[in-house]
């Protein structure tokens, strides 16, 4: 609790106002952060106690700002699980943010398509998860300033976020899938035996990350809306084989339509 207040003193000594929505930006979505009007950015590497990211497509910045007339703190960049981190180190930004005192968090990431009425490209609201396949950042001795022992988990992604979403994609004319969003731990890109699996299991997307930053933020009594980007197909009749430069080019294709969404609610809440 010592470093996370320790980091949190030295980002309100960068910026003095109070962040109420806190955003990440998963692989191939970091230019989102051109919609903020900044007021102030710091490297992570200049932050206390915080990791630093190490995969391409994403910048390694903390971004604070305007947006939709709310203050805000954006993730340019997130920490994974398959990067050598523990799972409390992937959360510790999160659980920074309840400190600044951010209430709502929105979660994006790039995810391997399971569905197959989905197509890349596709943009899903997460409506749920499944997170048996990672480990959970709770484990070990409960940090009771945050939340409880045993956090309830019925409604991990908040139902109004997810209705004012499908209302600003309908208002947009945007097509708009829900769903299931399985984690993985990676770095490897899932064999066809394993996405079958994921597919029996409920699964409609699978990805790398977002489960455990959810879990976290939940703990702590924060509102959570997450999305995924549908940058490749999984289950596919087709030999080809998916690479990480195909799946941040899908994902830039498809970054206005979240932005839109992310922007306007921002602005609702």
């Amino acid at each position: 609790m010592k470093k996370l207040e320790e980091t949190a003193g030295f980002l309100q000594s960068q910026y003095s106002e109070t962040p109420v929505v806190g955003i990440v930006l998963g692989s191939g979505l970091g230019s989102f952060i051109d919609e903020i009007d900044v007021e102030k950015e710091v490297a992570y590497g200049d932050i206390p106690n915080f990791p630093v990211s190490t995969v391409e497509g994403h910048k390694g910045k903390l971004v604070f700002g305007k947006l939709g007339g709310k203050t805000v703190v954006a993730m340019a960049g997130r920490f994974h699980f398959y990067e050598g981190y523990e799972a409390k180190e992937v959360v510790y930004p999160i659980r920074v943010m309840k400190l600044l005192g951010v209430q709502t968090v929105l979660l994006s990431n790039a995810a391997g398509g399971v569905n197959t009425s989905f197509r890349v490209g596709d943009i899903m609201i997460i409506k749920d998860h499944i997170s048996f396949f990672t480990p959970n950042p709770l484990i070990g001795k409960n940090m009771s300033e945050f939340g409880p022992r045993f956090p309830d988990m019925s409604e991990p992604y908040n139902k109004q976020l997810i209705q004012k979403a499908k209302e600003i994609a309908a208002h947009h004319q945007f097509d708009i899938k829900e769903g299931v969003y399985t984690a993985v731990t990676g770095p490897t890109f899932e064999t066809r035996a394993e996405y079958k699996l994921v597919h029996t299991l409920g699964g409609d997307v699978v990805g790398m990350s977002t489960v455990q930053e959810a879990i976290v933020a939940n703990h702590a009594g924060m509102k959570v809306f997450a999305m995924s980007v549908v940058t490749d197909m999984g289950i596919r009749e087709e030999e080809n084989v998916i690479t990480h430069e195909e799946v941040l080019e899908a994902a830039k294709h498809a970054e206005p339509k979240l932005a839109i969404i992310f922007k306007e609610l921002v602005a609702s809440i």
